[in-house]
């Protein structure tokens, strides 16, 4: 039996809904939910004593089981099929009263002004305005012009929708001129008793007294999960923040049927401020055999861990979800702005929510672990804020890694998932004669981290790759003596702190185009000037321009580590500015025949980075590159002449002579600065 239109204009038309309804017969057709799923935000908003109006009832039993519920009584409900209104009129004749229905088009009301106290639609609006023409959009305002005409000032407009853009963006747009508060109620879904994918929205205009000349908007949206409304400054807003909801909806619907092929990202944000609370990314791993206990779980990374390869990429995440052996992780990233209540207040408050992003197949009742690195969520203190006109706003902050070390990086939150700089904090040193206590097991683990930089340590891997590039310096039994050292990007200065504490008759120095990191490094990073470290505050590309034109060859070593703003380049560090022909020949220019040029280049774009990599070549005979594992950085180390090519035995030896002299007695040395095991991975381009 064929029972939809023939074209979207039919829905408006008397002569279809009296065939709809003689078709269907007594089955009761229910748009976009039950009673139930409207329950709650009809006791809202409907008094008992209330006169409501119901228009474009059809024949769902809504207006029925909001009389039999108590909810209330005085309901007149109206429809423009004949048939339809016979066939209610009789079904309630004699049980109900107080309920009547009338055939009568809500586009020409009969009813007397300010007579009702709510006027409820259930999908008539969606019905009628199915598309933007001039004609449907005249329709609609003579709709909204005689409901406005027959409440009384203080009565509520529901309307229940699927909230398609244009059906809401123009109900949001007529009522709120009009001086009524509009605020949009989610409706909780019922499980795979819902018929629809999208959510069902109710609509709650206010009636209030135009106010001329107030452009004031009062413009509200309740979220399912929550009974106080959020205050949004514009239509636009609105309309988004409803849009969200139904994007979030379509992926759950899709991501419980079928597996992820891709993985797939969400940001779950904070009820009060609206900003992200939680960034989830959902991970499938097709080579986990499901079993009862396996299907599902759920990973909290600690805070400041998600910059991490196994947690912040795609790959470790592929890599996290195979080894904890689940079918489906859900991965959780905290953010710093956010204040949590622990492990149990977190799978409190996440445990409704992630189980909208259950695989299929899942166990009815099946418990859901909730896992992590050590079974808490990590340390996370914020030392400082602050915004720059060059590098934008920037936080510096205290995070717990693995075991008890404690780490201080610098973000730039433009691209808040990439650490720009980052220092190991050194334990506390007791005072002498202090003892030590005796662990406590019932004392708390101390969520203070301490405050002094270990200056000796380099936690970047491409930092340490950049210092053992200083071997192709000197002869190959020797520390290089004196040196003279260019670093552009100071960040937070550990790079240049390190050459000049271990390379103690090295010059350096450091160009950064941004003053607000100088005071940062020295303030935050431990970073100090003086007779054998000086900071430009200048453009790197200036700066070396004017080198080239006065004082060529001057320096041993140039190293950038200079990250671009221009986040729409596939290439974040350096800009490209820094790796066109001209520049670098000024750069070759400044450096000694001998000496090298070493340059952290990060890059995803293959073909720029091939672009890059030939420039480069066309500038320096000689090019070696070393990959840093599980980063997309690479360290090219660059010569101006061909004579300085050395095979791997001899790059080996001369990182085991620097090395050597490095590690001088009362000198911290890092089982990680194994100097020759870090050139053994490079070659030669």
């Amino acid at each position: 039996m064929e029972l939809l239109p023939r074209s979207p204009a039919e829905f408006g038309s008397a002569r279809y809904w009296d065939r709809f309804f003689r078709q269907r017969g007594q089955r009761p057709f229910e748009w976009y939910g039950a009673f139930p799923e409207l329950c709650p935000v009809l006791h809202k908003y409907v008094r008992p004593r209330d006169k409501v109006l119901v228009v474009g009832c059809g024949n769902s039993e809504l207006s029925e089981q909001m009389y039999d519920m108590g909810l209330c009584e005085d309901i007149v409900n109206i429809d423009v099929s004949d048939a339809v209104i016979r066939q209610m009129g009789e079904r309630s004749a004699g049980t109900r009263p107080r309920m009547s229905y009338l055939l009568m088009d809500m586009l020409q009301m009969e009813f007397p002004d300010a007579h009702f106290q709510v006027v409820l639609d259930k999908g008539t609006l969606d019905a009628l305005l199915t598309d933007e023409e001039e004609a449907t959009l005249a329709k609609v305002d003579q709709m909204f012009a005689e409901i406005s005409r027959v409440l009384q000032v203080g009565g509520r407009y529901l309307c229940v929708s699927l909230a398609q853009g244009h059906v809401l963006k123009k109900a949001v747009e007529y009522f709120s001129q009009e001086g009524w508060v509009v605020r949009v109620h989610q409706v909780a879904s019922s499980g795979d008793k819902q018929q629809f994918v999208l959510p069902v929205f109710v609509y709650v205009m206010t009636k209030f007294r135009k106010i001329p000349g107030s452009a004031a908007q009062i413009l509200e949206i309740c979220p399912e999960e929550q009974d106080k409304p959020m205050r949004v400054e514009s239509a636009e807003r609105l309309v988004a923040a409803v849009k969200d909801r139904q994007h979030y909806a379509l992926l759950c619907s899709q991501i419980s049927k079928t597996p992820c092929r891709e993985q797939v990202s969400l940001d779950l944000c904070d009820k009060e401020s609206g900003k992200p609370r939680y960034t989830l990314h959902v991970v499938d791993s097709p080579s986990v055999k499901p079993s009862r206990d396996n299907h599902f779980a759920i990973f909290i990374i600690p805070q400041g861990r998600e910059t991490e390869w196994l947690f912040g990429t795609e790959e470790g995440r592929r890599q996290l979800a195979a080894s904890a052996g689940f079918g489906r992780l859900v991965t959780v990233a905290l953010h710093r702005e956010q204040h949590y209540e622990g492990m149990a207040g977190i799978q409190a408050e996440l445990s409704g929510k992630v189980m909208e992003l259950a695989p299929p197949g899942l166990p009815d009742r099946q418990q859901v672990p909730f896992l992590s690195v050590g079974g808490d969520i990590g340390v996370r203190a914020v030392r400082h804020c602050d915004t720059s006109p060059l590098s934008g706003e920037f936080v510096v902050e205290d995070v717990k890694g693995d075991g008890s070390c404690y780490f201080r990086r610098l973000i730039f939150l433009q691209n808040r998932n990439v650490v720009q700089s980052e220092a190991r904090l050194l334990a506390p040193t007791p005072l002498p004669g202090q003892k030590k206590r005796r662990k406590d097991k019932k004392k708390p683990i101390p969520t203070e981290p301490p405050g002094a930089i270990d200056k000796s340590y380099l936690c970047c891997e491409h930092h340490k790759a950049m210092v053992a590039g200083l071997c192709l310096l000197g002869g190959p039994d020797a520390l290089p003596g004196e040196l003279a050292v260019l670093v552009v990007g100071l960040g937070g200065g550990s790079l240049p702190l390190f050459v000049h504490d271990y390379f103690s008759q090295a010059r350096v120095a450091v160009v950064e185009i941004d003053p607000s990191m100088l005071e940062v490094a020295t303030r935050w990073f431990g970073f100090s000037q003086g007779d054998r470290m000086q900071v430009h505050v200048s453009d790197g590309l200036d700066y070396v321009a004017k080198l080239a034109a006065e004082a060529p060859a001057q320096y041993d070593a140039i190293m950038f580590d200079v990250d671009s703003k221009d986040l729409t380049v596939g290439m974040s560090c350096p800009p490209p500015a820094f790796v066109e022909k001209p520049f670098l020949q000024k750069v070759k220019t400044i450096l000694k025949p001998e000496g090298v040029f070493v340059l952290n280049l990060v890059c995803r774009d293959a073909r720029l980075k091939e672009s890059v990599l030939a420039t480069l070549r066309d500038v320096f005979p000689l090019l070696y590159a070393r990959r840093i594992q599980g980063e997309v950085n690479e360290i090219l180390f660059c010569q101006p002449g061909p004579a300085g090519r050395h095979g791997p035995a001899e790059l080996g030896a001369r990182a085991r002579a620097l090395e050597g002299a490095l590690r001088q007695p009362g000198r911290p040395w890092d089982s990680s600065y194994a100097l020759a095991d870090i050139l053994q991975a490079v070659h030669i381009l």
